[in-house]
């Protein structure tokens, strides 16, 4: 169970002077008036500070049960605290679905959208891409309501906001009709055939996910989610690129269980429970673990895997695995796939604080050259000054945070060090 004071992998210790929970909005709004420094807390699955404050940080997670479904309008409004797992059960109910979701359901949607947290797949925008309005708690106790159609001057850098502009008090997504899906993953593709193909892999599916540990000359699972129908019974190929289907769950994780993982051997199921690779039910992803990832354009994926895997053998030791996905452009000012189609290259690392500290600069170093973006919420050592030229409206999204909160209430350390240093 996590600590009250530390995030979900209880690897980064809170410096809050206070951590509240409450169960209220007017709690909440009271708690914000009277704060010279808040922030919120969703479901601790940030790997850094970006959350955290010196003043008083106020969890979301008994927020989490109020939803309006408008039919007409294809919309759901939620309470900031709700995740992922919890809102896609209701929506499949009312025959909805969102046209994506991350990996792990356990998530909160909000905290997801305001770090530009993706899913996967060519054509799919990362999760933020769905809101259309969203309410915050600003500095002053108030509400402000900012939506895609009364405020498109500033919409764009108003979801992926990085807790800058206020306490998200509930959130708007737009709805597609439900869809069900298949899971097939291959184990085995050989490195070099899935980097000759790599364009073909990636698009062959609604969304596609490689995994390699860098110890093997082959890809270990490819994991290929593919629209369908819920009595599909079609037997997958036998072989994709020199890769074996598998015939039984896997866990992309070496010797993780399977039990946690979402079902797979292509037994069709609803969006909800395929899209994500990790069941609500079960500890997510291995627990033990650091974090980080990098979005690099999509046009220079193969070089900059290629050059990753440059020092293999040094990374290798110390990580659980890694995934490679894809995520389609979009316009939000500080997405990490802003006006780019993205490759995102994912570590899950064990829990080797040195080992790990010591590779991230390597990485960075040798994906400098393709202008990575690091996840916002994981970790990383990309100095600012060398962030923002890869964020064109930064200044912009500057202006709006002072304009909604002057004084710098929702400040932090982490927005001092890589939003708002050498401002000019």
């Amino acid at each position: 169970m996590t600590h009250p004071e530390q995030n979900w992998a209880e690897c980064y210790t809170y410096k809050a002077a206070h951590i509240h929970s409450p169960r209220t909005i007017d709690e909440v709004q009271q708690i914000v008036r009277t704060s010279a420094k808040v922030k919120a807390l969703g479901t601790r699955h940030s790997f850094n500070d970006i959350p955290d404050t010196p003043g008083d940080l106020i969890s979301l997670r008994h927020l989490n049960q109020a939803i309006s479904l408008d039919h007409d309008k294809q919309t759901v409004t939620i309470e900031a605290g709700m995740r992922y797992g919890e809102l896609g059960r209701y929506l499949e109910t009312e025959k909805f679905a969102l046209p994506n979701l991350a990996s792990l359901p356990h998530i909160s949607v909000v905290g997801a959208c305001a770090t530009a947290t993706h899913g996967s797949g060519d054509r799919n925008g990362n999760l933020a891409t769905a809101v259309s309005a969203i309410e915050y708690i600003v500095a002053d106790g108030s509400s402000v309501r900012f939506s895609r159609s009364d405020h498109p001057d500033v919409f764009d850098g108003v979801v992926v906001s990085l807790g800058a502009l206020g306490i998200a008090k509930s959130i708007t997504l737009d709805l597609v009709p439900s869809f069900a899906v298949r899971q097939d993953v291959y184990e085995g593709i050989p490195f070099e055939t899935a980097i000759t193909h790599f364009d073909e892999i990636m698009s062959g599916a609604y969304s596609t996910s490689m995994f390699t540990d860098w110890a093997s000359p082959k890809i270990n699972q490819t994991w290929r989610k593919r629209l369908t129908s819920t009595d599909d019974i079609t037997e997958a190929d036998p072989t994709f690129f020199g890769g074996s289907l598998a015939k039984r769950d896997l866990n992309p994780i070496k010797n993780a269980s399977p039990k946690n993982c979402t079902t797979q051997t292509g037994i069709p199921g609803r969006w909800n429970e395929r899209l994500n690779h990790f069941r609500m039910e079960f500890t997510p992803s291995v627990g033990e673990e650091l974090q980080s990832e990098y979005l690099v354009p999509r046009r220079d994926a193969v070089e900059a895997i290629l050059a990753v895997q440059t020092i293999a053998d040094q990374i290798a030791p110390h990580v659980h695995l890694t995934e490679i996905r894809s995520i389609a452009a979009d316009r939000m000012w500080l997405s990490t796939a802003y006006e780019r189609d993205s490759i995102a290259i994912h570590f899950t690392w064990k829990k080797e604080w040195e080992a790990v500290h010591a590779l991230m600069p390597q990485i960075e170093v040798l994906l400098a050259p393709y202008s990575p973006r690091p996840h916002w919420g994981k970790l990383f050592t990309v100095p600012a000054a060398h962030l923002h030229p890869r964020y064109p409206q930064l200044r912009a999204f500057r202006r709006l945070a002072s304009s909604v909160d002057p004084d710098g209430k929702f400040r932090n350390d982490f927005l001092d060090r890589y939003i708002f240093s050498n401002e000019d």
